[in-house]
This record gives structure tokens, C-alpha cells and sequence, in this order.
């Protein structure tokens, strides 16, 4: 009740006093209207001491002020025959929850659409708009409630937008606490709902029907054929589907999709979920497909009304058809950056997304010019009019050249697969590497190397795979073959000391022109040595040291704070190591570090992070020279705890490629600068021992105190193992005492180990009883007792089944955020 009443409170400032309040009127809040009740009895009860005329006069103006005083005041419902005229900013209705208002929202000077917003955020987030695209006017437009039907008339009273209902059982309209506006019969049925015709948003609970439709610009979300939701990017040959990017989609299993559900999850239908990072109830979440053809999901952040980002459908925005127009190629380096291909110009400087325009003109006359240059591992994403399989690559190539209307052709080495396109929508990097893609120009085409390409080596010629046009073509792939090969040869009989330095380097730049515009497909991109030994003043301020190198805070040229980590005993090839990085770099969750970029030269592996402020957990827990682990109350320990599971979650069972940590412990724990937890070193294990065997990793992976048992056998290891490191993690939360110290004296490990299964035995027998009152001596003293013992028992319990020895009997991560849920 309080929170509601909070909420209630909340609205009633803000719509009084907030941004949407004119200046030219004046509002009065309830409690200000009982005193000028009051002040009006007092009046009445001494107006014999008033002359008669002035008693008559303020008794006027009274009476004339209280239904001024009741009209500010926000409706429950919209009657029939009632009207929500656009220039009182006060007359709108609120939901009983007092979470969401609907009304008119200004858009621009004079403009107004009619929307539902959420109260409690920054700007009132629209959710739902009735006119997106049609604004009324500031003055004498109106909202009105008439013949069963709610109408939006502009100032001339031209009807803008309708509900379309007809039904004289209108009983009134009304906002409900989902968010939801809808028209009640007199038997309080929904004879219309705005749910029903949702604009770019979903609310939780709103259903998904099969003709659903959230639409942004170009970009559409809706149920596709085999009953799933997919994002499409409308064409002038129709809708190119970019999401879920699986090509052969299952089946349809009879699975509806379902939509949000208040647990922070997306049913999208054949048995697919999608959930939040922040899972759990009690968050205000939405849906949105927003301007860039990107679909996130939204949770309101209480404390400040700002919104983040809990799950996004499309890792890398370059994924999105159309971001950069057409023709043009998109590039992730933290952020999209649109860039032309050979030939092309940009449509519009000011604007990239319009996408870029050729600079020669393919006509029957030129078609004898025309020629191929090849962008190595780019898919162009385009209208695809013409595909065979099993096809060469020179036939493939002549199909393309023969026929007017195809801009490009994608060639499948190994498959086949030939692919003429007749127009393209933008084009990305991928892994792929057994796919090219070939781009038509013809001689006048202006060719240049920009800026975006220069230092990914030259274009290749489409040509010199399988025949040529000319002798002259001829002449130069022979020239272009032998050249090299006697310039190498010339260095080698001279300068014989300095040849190996020479086929390294070239053997560098070799892997630097194949890979190509591969290094850029990620939203992390590869740094020089130099750029990284002047961001660290020369590796000067190392901040954390552990078995797979050193941790070194630097500075870019921009002033983004990074943290440089120098890998040690890497013994695998580039190409190995830049692979394992495409894995790494494309994981993103808000509760794991961001890997921005790597750098590999002279036997140098280093990998670029996001800087978190607060350091490690374990210097924020374990610090006893300072109060800083007293500073961390009992609420924060449990925000650790569960943004540490849900990070672990996200490796074990959402993310594309199956991750184990192998390393959970306090040190790898980083806090942010509201204490949020970010988990640190995920996917070393994988990058650091490529090749090698299980037994092998089971004597180099892991800390003393936080291995699982079966790192000592010859089972296969499983994400079971971080269930255990975490269960020891979060003991050492409750407790705010490292595990190892949990000994009066050093030990060695098997006497760490030791005392550490029979504090878990104890704990296993306590905690079958009723008795708590051994809690207060576990917990951590420097809270002073100010922790919930239900929440501790709970974790305890919790932490002491996720060190079981069998790890059969251990949860799932999965499983382990859920029950840190059921007890916040």
C-alpha cells in the first residue's frame, strides 16, 4: 500500500508540477485545495463582520472555483459524452497503479499525439501512440468519448484517429495498470483494447496475435510463417527477414508466441525464449523496436528513471538490414560505422543511412567493360534474384556479368552456391570464409582507397580466380606471382641473417590482408602496440596480476579508460588466436566485462577491456585495512550474488557459443561504479589452452579453494565446475572472509580443503534443524547484524548444495538464479 501510495504521490507532482505543466496556468494539489475549503468556512463563519456585497462577491468566486479545482485533477475514466480537451495538461487519465498516464504528449512546438507514457521515467517513455504519424494541433484538438466510439479530432474537427467501435454497451474508457487502455461495457468486458494495436512497444502481458505488427521506419516485428517472432526490413520487392538469422527455421510446432511475461521473459513462439538480464519480478519492463531496426527489452531503473538494456536481439547492429543503405557496408567498432565499397559514393554526406551511390553506370554498351572486385568476408545482405547450387565459380561469375540487372553475386566455395543479386541492402563482415562476395563495376568506375579500407590491403580481383578477359589481365597476374617470388629470393641471397625477419613479417602481413575486413566484423577491433604502450605509459600502472598475465590500467587518445591485459605462456598461431577471439568478442551481457579489442605483434598478445571502477570484489570484501567491506551492506552483498549467477547463466545456457569460466572467484568479480557485478576472464580458459586435453586442464585451471573435486579426475569438465567456484564465492559473501583464511593457521591445500568440507558438513546439519541462532556468528560482524536471516539461511543453503562433491547434485546455473530470485 505504501508503494502504491508512493506512486500515486509520485504522479500527482509530477503531472502537476513536471515538464508537461503550462506555465500560463495554475494547478492546485488536493491538499492545497482543503485549505482554501477551509479557508472558505472560516470566511462563512465571520461574515458578519464582512460587508454584505464583499461576502457575496468572495462567496461568487468560490463556488466558481471548485470545479476549476476538480478539473486539474487527473480521471479515473472517460465517460460517454466526455471529452480530454489538448490544452489542459492535467486532464489525462492514470492508471490505478499510478505507473502509466494517457493523454496528449507534445511532440514538437504546437504538435501532439495522442499516447499512453510511462510516469516514473525520464521524459515519459511513449509506450503507446493512437496518431504517430498524424499530430494535432496545440489548440482545440480533443479526445473524445461519443456513440460508443473514442474519436481524436484535430482543431477543425477533421477526425485524425477512431477506436472504430460502433457498440451503444460503452460503458466508459479507462487506463488499467499494464498500461492497457480500453473501452468497458456495461458488464465490464473490453469491447476495444489498445493492447490489440500496439505501435513499436510491448507491455508486459499484452498478447501477441498472429497478425501482430510493431513497426519503426523500415523495420517490422511480427509473426512469420512458421509461427515465430522475425524482424523484416521492408524492400521494394518485400520484406527481408534479418532475425532470428537461422535460415532453415524449425517447423511449426503449434508453440503461439506468447509475448513479455512479467518475469522478464519473451516467449517467441516453437518453444524459443528470450529473457532479461535482470530476471525476476517486481521490474517494469518493455519491449521496443527502436528507430535502428534493433528489438531490445527495456527495465526501468527505479532510483533514477532511467532505462537499460537487459537483452537485445541483435549483438552486433551491422546484423540489421538496411542500417547503412543501400550499397553500403556497415562496420562494428564499438559502435555501427557505415562506410562505401569501390566504386561507390555516399548518397548523402549528412546522412549515412541513405547509403551510398555508384559512380559509373552499367548499360548494354558498357556490359563488355565490366569487371569483378571482391570484399573478402562480406555478406551482402539484397534481393536475391537468382540462386544455384553446385555451380563453378567462372560460370557463376558469367551469369552475373551477363545479365543487366545484377549489382553483385555470393559465391559458396566447397558448395557452390551461386547467388546473383539484383540489389543490395547493406552489406557486413562475417566469419564465414568459404564465401565471397563479388561486386559488378565497370572501367569508369571511380576507384579509391579510402580511408575506411586502406589499411586492409588492396581489393582482389574477381578475375584471377579461374580465367581472364584479356592478355593484358594475363600479363599482369603473372607479373603480380612472380615479382614477389623474385624480390624474395634477391633478399635471401643477400641479406641471408635478416630473411627469417623478413617471412615473419611478411607471414604478419599475409594474415593481416586474409583476414582482412574480418578484424572489423566485431564491435571489438585490433590495436597497435604502440596505441596500447602509450595508453599505459609503458605498461606502468598494473592494477591486478593472476596465472594468465597482468592487468594494466591505461587511457586512449579519446580519454576512454581501458584496462590492458598481457597474456602469458601463449604458445598458439594467430590465426588460432584471432579465431578464439571472435568467439570472446561477440559475448555481451551487462554482467560481464566488455572485451573491446586485442593487439598481437612480436610474440605480444594483449586483450583490451572496459575499465570497471570499483575494482574487484575481493578488495572491496576482503580489504581488513580498510571499512570498505563494511561499506558493502547486506542488499548489495545479495545484488553481487545474483548479477554474478546471472552472468554464469548467460555462458552456460544463453550464450551462442557454450562458455565455462573456469576461474569464478572474487578477484575475477569487478564492481562498477553503482556496485554492479561484472565478471572478468570468461573464455581464457578456451583461449589459453587450445588443443590441449582434459587432463591437462586439470592441472592448470582454477585457485586454490575454489576448484571443483572433478578437476582432480579424468571426468569430462562441465559447467558444473563453476557451480562449485560460485558456491564457494558466495559463502565468502555471507561471511566476508576469504576461504583459505577460514583456518586459524596456514595450511597447506589439503588442509585448506579439509576445514573447508567440514564447514560445509556443519552447515549441512545445521541447517536440517529450526534453529537460526548460529547465523549471527556466521555472517559477516562488521554488518553489525543488519542482514535478514531468511535471505542468509537461504543463501547459505543455496551455496552449501552448489559445492556438493557429486556434481550431479549440484543445480544449474539456470537454476541457481532462480532460487537467489525467489528469496530477494
Amino acid at each position: 500500500m505504501e508503494h502504491q501510495m508512493f506512486h500515486q504521490s509520485f504522479f500527482l507532482n509530477s503531472a502537476l508540477h513536471g515538464p508537461k505543466a503550462s506555465n500560463t496556468q495554475h494547478s492546485v494539489e488536493p491538499c492545497a485545495m482543503q485549505v482554501i475549503l477551509a479557508r472558505g468556512r472560516s470566511k462563512f463563519s465571520n461574515m458578519r463582520h464582512l460587508p454584505f456585497c464583499r461576502f457575496i462577491t468572495l462567496s461568487v468566486i468560490f463556488l466558481l472555483s471548485i470545479p476549476l479545482l476538480v478539473a486539474s485533477v487527473p480521471q479515473d475514466i472517460l465517460s460517454p459524452g466526455s471529452s480530454i480537451p489538448v490544452e489542459d495538461n492535467s486532464n489525462m487519465l492514470v492508471s490505478p497503479n499510478g505507473l502509466f498516464s494517457c493523454g496528449f504528449y507534445e511532440v514538437g512546438a504546437n504538435a501532439f499525439i495522442f499516447a499512453v507514457w510511462v510516469n516514473q521515467s525520464i521524459g515519459k517513455t511513449v509506450v503507446w501512440t493512437a496518431d504517430r504519424d498524424v499530430p494535432v494541433n496545440g489548440r482545440g484538438s480533443r479526445i473524445e468519448l461519443r456513440d460508443g466510439n473514442m474519436v481524436l479530432l484535430d482543431f477543425n474537427s477533421r477526425l485524425v484517429w477512431s477506436t472504430g467501435t460502433t457498440s451503444g454497451q460503452v460503458r466508459s474508457a479507462k487506463l488499467l495498470d499494464t498500461g492497457n487502455l480500453v473501452l468497458l461495457g456495461h458488464d465490464g468486458s473490453r469491447i476495444w483494447q489498445s493492447f490489440d494495436s500496439p505501435t513499436d512497444t510491448l507491455l508486459p502481458t499484452q498478447p501477441i496475435a498472429a497478425n501482430l505488427k510493431l513497426v519503426s521506419g523500415k523495420y517490422m516485428l511480427s509473426v512469420d510463417n512458421n509461427g515465430s517472432l522475425a524482424l523484416t526490413y521492408d524492400t521494394p520487392e518485400g520484406h527481408s527477414k534479418y532475425w532470428p538469422r537461422n535460415i532453415n527455421a524449425t517447423p511449426f510446432s503449434g508453440d503461439q508466441p506468447q509475448g513479455l511475461d512479467m518475469l522478464g521473459c519473451i516467449s517467441a513462439g516453437n518453444h524459443i525464449r528470450y529473457c532479461a538480464s535482470d530476471l525476476g519480478y517486481g521490474v517494469l519492463r518493455r519491449l521496443t523496436l527502436d528507430h535502428d531496426g534493433n528489438l531490445r527489452l527495456y527495465s526501468l531503473l527505479e532510483a533514477d528513471g532511467h532505462w537499460k538494456i537487459s537483452w537485445i536481439a541483435l549483438a552486433d547492429s551491422c546484423q540489421v538490414h538496411g542500417v547503412c543503405g543501400n550499397n553500403g557496408i556497415c562496420r562494428n567498432l564499438m559502435n555501427p560505422i557505415c562506410a562505401c565499397p569501390p566504386g561507390f559514393v555516399f548518397a548523402d554526406v549528412s546522412d549515412l543511412s541513405k547509403g551510398c551511390k555508384p559512380t559509373f553506370n552499367i548499360s548494354c554498351d558498357k556490359v563488355a567493360q565490366a569487371y569483378f572486385v571482391e570484399i573478402e568476408k562480406m555478406s551482402v545482405w539484397g534481393y536475391n534474384s537468382n540462386y544455384t547450387a553446385s555451380t563453378a565459380f567462372d560460370v557463376c561469375r558469367k551469369s552475373c556479368l551477363d545479365d543487366l540487372h545484377c549489382e553483385a553475386f555470393s559465391y559458396q566455395y566447397g558448395l557452390g552456391g551461386c547467388t546473383l543479386k539484383s540489389s543490395l541492402y547493406t552489406g557486413g563482415f562475417t566469419p564465414s570464409e568459404i564465401s565471397i562476395t563479388c561486386m559488378k563495376l565497370t572501367a569508369d568506375a571511380a576507384v579509391q582507397n579510402s580511408i575506411d579500407y586502406k589499411p586492409h590491403g588492396p581489393y582482389l580481383s574477381c578475375q584471377g580466380r579461374g580465367f581472364s578477359t584479356s592478355a593484358d589481365t594475363k600479363a599482369f597476374q603473372w607479373n603480380y606471382l612472380y615479382m614477389p617470388i623474385g624480390s624474395i629470393f634477391a633478399v635471401e641471397a643477400i641479406l641471408f641473417p635478416l630473411a627469417w625477419c623478413f617471412l615473419r613479417k611478411r607471414k604478419q602481413d599475409s594474415i593481416s590482408r586474409n583476414d582482412g575486413f574480418a578484424l572489423i566484423r566485431d564491435h571489438f577491433r585490433k590495436f597497435t602496440l604502440k596505441e596500447l604502450v602509450a595508453a599505459t605509459a609503458k605498461f606502468k600502472h598494473e592494477i591486478g596480476r593472476g596465472g594468465s598475465g597482468v592487468v594494466y590500467e591505461g587511457i586512449l587518445d579519446d580519454g576512454k579508460k581501458i584496462a590492458v591485459k598481457k597474456l602469458q605462456d601463449m604458445v598458439q598461431g594467430e590465426l588460432d588466436f584471432q579465431s578464439e577471439l571472435s568467439v570472446i568478442g561477440r559475448i555481451y551481457h551487462m554482467n560481464l566485462v566488455r572485451m573491446w579489442g586485442f593487439c598481437s605483434e612480436c610474440g605480444h598478445k594483449l586483450l583490451v577491456f572496459e575499465y570497471v571502477e570499483n575494482g574487484s570484489l575481493a578488495k572491496l570484501l576482503f580489504d581488513t585495512a580498510s571499512t570498505t567491506g563494511a561499506r558493502l551492506r547486506w542488499e548489495q552483498r545479495l545484488r553481487v550474488a545474483l548479477g554474478v549467477a546471472r552472468g554464469l547463466a548467460y555462458l552456460h545456457h544463453e550464450c551462442l557459443e557454450w562458455v565455462i569460466h573456469c576461474d569464478v572467484k572474487p578477484e575475477n568479480i569487478l564492481l562498477d561504479e553503482e556496485l554492479e557485478p561484472r565478471l572478468a576472464d570468461f573464455g581464457l580458459a578456451k583461449l589459453l589452452n587450445r588443443g590441449k586435453d582434459v587432463q591437462m586442464l586439470s592441472r592448470v585451471q582454477g585457485t586454490r579453494g575454489y576448484i571443483a573435486p572433478e578437476w582432480a579426475s579424468n571426468l569430462p569438465i562441465t559447467g558444473k565446475v563453476d557451480v562449485y567456484s560460485f558456491g564457494v564465492v558466495l559463502l565468502e559473501i555471507v561471511r566476508g572472509l576469504r576461504v583459505s583464511d577460514w583456518t586459524v593457521v596456514d595450511g597447506e591445500e589439503e588442509e585448506v580443503e579439509m576445514v573447508f568440507r567440514t564447514t560445509v558438513a556443519v552447515l549441512k546439519e545445521r541447517l536440517r534443524g529450526e534453529d537460526r541462532s548460529w547465523l549471527p556468528g556466521f555472517v559477516d560482524p562488521r554488518l553489525d547484524g543488519n542482514f535478514c536471516r531468511l535471505q542468509a539461511a537461504a543463501m547459505v543453503e543455496l551455496a552449501v548444495a552448489c559445492v556438493e562433491e557429486e556434481r550431479s547434485r549440484r543445480p544449474n546455473m539456470k537454476l541457481v538464479v532462480e532460487k537467489l530470485l525467489n528469496f530477494l
